[in-house]
């Protein structure tokens, strides 16, 4: 391993166990698991990647594991097995409205996000202006998040990501709700963090935002890793994988087996 890469994946899994009743859980906690019923669903397998102190596309079809891997990075979700090993502060503007509570406010959410990067509150407030004036949602910022435009949310979670100086970046899909003129900040902003050296892994489905930021690229399919290496290189399989998104990808559930 080595400091150039600020993020790795060494064979990490993810399973998911999927019931198709409610009650069938319950039926395995009052068997204390002596019976399965229970399909198991791997949403990544084995998965090995290294991310280089440029910004990577994570592209796939919908299913194909990418948002469970960036969740995983971030440190939301665990791994199965396998190891994740992040270099630094990292930051992530997942899913909308991740990561935030909707009864507080802007500002209290502010603090929350901060606390649960191990920011102090002293460090949050001195940043709370910049943050509050980058995010451009005016009086809102007092107003609880339940109150916000789907736009206002996303502007609020880059304004808070970015305002931390994260070592690595995460962006799953969220700046494609974003206005025009917000997501030209947001260009200039994300410009200024690769200029500066940061890791950023975004997650997108978009071919204009893959040339425009990334330098490198991955594919993800049926949960396993496809190809790793520039853009150029993974493009031209990952629309083959859009139109046949069979290929490649290989049976992930396995059936209920009795214990």
């Amino acid at each position: 391993m080595t400091e150039l890469y600020k993020v790795e994946l060494e064979n990490v899994s993810k399973k998911h166990n999927i019931y198709d009743r409610p009650v069938d859980r319950l039926k395995e906690i009052a068997l204390r698991n002596r019976k399965c019923f229970h399909r198991e669903y791997w949403a990544l397998k084995n998965v090995s990647a290294r991310f280089e102190q440029c910004t990577t596309a994570v592209l796939g079809p919908n299913g194909a594991g990418k948002s469970t891997m960036l969740q995983m990075v971030a440190g939301i979700l665990q791994p199965t097995s396998g190891k994740i090993t992040v270099r630094g502060r990292v930051t992530a503007i997942l899913e909308l409205g991740a990561g935030f509570q909707p009864e507080f406010s802007g500002r209290e959410n502010v603090l929350l996000n901060g606390m649960m990067l191990g920011i102090s509150k002293e460090e949050m407030t001195e940043r709370m202006e910049g943050i509050a004036e980058f995010a451009e949602v005016g009086d809102f910022f007092d107003q609880p998040i339940k109150t916000y435009s789907s736009g206002m949310v996303v502007r609020l979670a880059f304004s808070i990501a970015i305002s931390v100086d994260p070592d690595v970046l995460l962006v799953d899909e969220a700046l494609a709700v974003g206005d025009e003129r917000f997501n030209k900040k947001c260009h200039l902003k994300i410009k200024d963090m690769q200029s500066n050296g940061k890791t950023i892994i975004f997650v997108t489905h978009s071919e204009r935002l893959v040339r425009t930021y990334c330098q490198k690229a991955i594919l993800i399919n049926g949960g396993e890793l496809i190809a790793d290496g520039t853009v150029e290189e993974v493009l031209p399989m990952y629309y083959k994988v859009m139109e046949d998104p069979d290929l490649y990808a290989k049976k992930t559930f396995t059936q209920p087996v009795s214990a």
